[in-house]
């Protein structure tokens, strides 16, 4: 009988889940949709309700032994998921309601340090004790390891690089701050750069032909593979603003690697390349040419899910019960 850990990636829209082995292996996922507006309890039970249906359908197969949960504010030390923005709800006790739903041990966090979690378990960080995920969707997250553990600081929500200041009375931010690196660096930022861009600059593009809300970063990214230069400029500024926000991480953290994740990362030397030399230029001396920049190991489609599960593993590690049952 196989050990496997439940991962459950809470998303506003979808919440995806799976049986992970201690190897990374899926043995079995789905999604639902997140309803948030029902409340967390009906999400409660619709996952309570999947992941019976998925042990019957194992059977014998694996023994379920715990549960990670990555979640918009999700607090590692409390197991609350505390006022989530984009899921309407005040703070839930979500890991204590799980596991007393299911009987299993639960361990919640945010969605950037999960992601983080699961680059160390899975990823690219196997071999890494001090590395830092930035992920780069619609906002910014980070997750950040040192000396092998991750960092969650006084209250658990540690590691919010997106939210560091890099413009003084900058764009405006959903947080109520200005000037945050994710207002610069994230397919919203990507966006807004591109549309200042447009209205400084005179020439042709096919960004022209696009409205605000019509755009993607990925457009944004093949138009600039095609040569459009307005396009590139975007990425330019991009990876300039994120290079020397990493240069300023590493003053603190010294990581081996910082390693992206998500949406943007796809588009590969776009954004590595003006971000890493944005970066070497900022960074002290004494760092210079020791840090390096790469993108996620992890697969897209699942590395959510993985990272929950991941996170359920080292909670299992660390208590020394991975292989007991819990």
């Amino acid at each position: 009988m196989r050990p496997v850990m439940l991962g459950i990636d809470i998303g506003g829209t979808n919440t995806a889940y799976g049986f992970v082995d201690e190897d990374g292996g899926i043995v079995y996922s789905g999604d639902i949709p997140t309803l948030a507006e029902e409340g967390a309890e009906k999400l409660l039970e619709r996952l309570a309700d999947v992941t019976s249906k998925g042990m019957a359908k194992l059977g014998d197969e694996v023994q379920l032994c715990g549960v990670g949960i990555g979640a918009p504010n999700g607090n590692y030390y409390t197991g609350n998921i505390e006022n989530p923005p984009n899921l309407g709800w005040p703070t839930v006790p979500f890991a204590r309601m799980m596991s007393k739903k299911l009987s299993l041990p639960v361990a919640i966090t945010n969605d950037a340090n999960a992601t983080a979690i699961g680059e160390k378990y899975f990823g690219a960080a196997r071999d890494m004790e001090n590395f830092v995920v930035i992920t780069l969707g619609t906002g910014l997250g980070s997750g950040i390891y040192v000396n092998n553990e991750l960092v969650y600081g006084e209250d658990g929500f540690a590691g919010e690089l997106g939210h560091t200041c890099v413009q003084v009375k900058g764009r405006d931010c959903a947080c109520g701050n200005q000037g945050c690196l994710e207002t610069y660096v994230s397919a919203t930022g990507l966006k807004r750069t591109a549309f200042e861009l447009l209205a400084r600059r005179t020439g042709k593009s096919p960004l022209r032909e696009k409205t605000f809300n019509s755009l993607s970063g990925q457009q944004i990214a093949e138009f600039a593979l095609a040569g459009d230069t307005i396009a590139r400029e975007a990425f330019q500024i991009t990876g300039e603003y994120l290079g020397v926000a990493l240069a300023n991480a590493a003053a603190f953290s010294r990581p081996e690697a910082f390693i992206l994740f998500g949406g943007m990362a796809a588009a590969g030397e776009l954004i590595v390349n003006p971000t890493y030399l944005a970066m070497e230029r900022h960074l002290l001396a004494v760092y210079r040419g020791k840090i390096n920049i790469i993108t996620s190991a992890l697969p897209g489609s699942s590395a959510a899910v993985l990272g929950a599960a991941a996170l359920a593993w080292n909670e299992a590690k660390n208590t020394g019960e991975a292989n007991s049952g819990l």
